[in-house]
């Protein structure tokens, strides 16, 4: 198994036009080879805690293997996903963070 995952910091205020975006947005994963799964997520501390100044998303695809993920990136369908609608100027706190996993046990 391998999990991609991008973490995004959003403005306060900006949380429902962000997660319409992703809810609306056609992803063409489920054309890939390889795709298992794929989930939206919002920190769990949905208050905007005291000092942070962001709301933390999570984007969380999970894939039989690397092999998988990386024929989607070079895909004609990574790139149509990529192309859609945009969020507002001043939704992202930042550039996304990008984690990757690979299953060990």
């Amino acid at each position: 198994m391998f999990i991609a995952m991008n973490r995004f910091k959003i403005t306060p205020g900006f949380e429902e036009g962000f997660e319409k975006i992703w809810r609306e947005r056609d992803t063409f994963l489920s054309e890939m080879p390889g795709f298992q799964s794929f989930a939206l997520l919002r920190g769990a501390n949905v208050e905007v805690p005291d000092g942070k100044d962001y709301v933390l998303y999570a984007s969380h695809t999970v894939w039989e293997s690397r092999a998988a993920f990386d024929a989607w990136t070079e895909s004609e369908q990574f790139h149509n996903a990529h192309t859609q609608t945009k969020a507002p100027k001043g939704t992202y706190v930042g550039h996304p963070d990008v984690e990757m996993f690979e299953q060990v046990l």
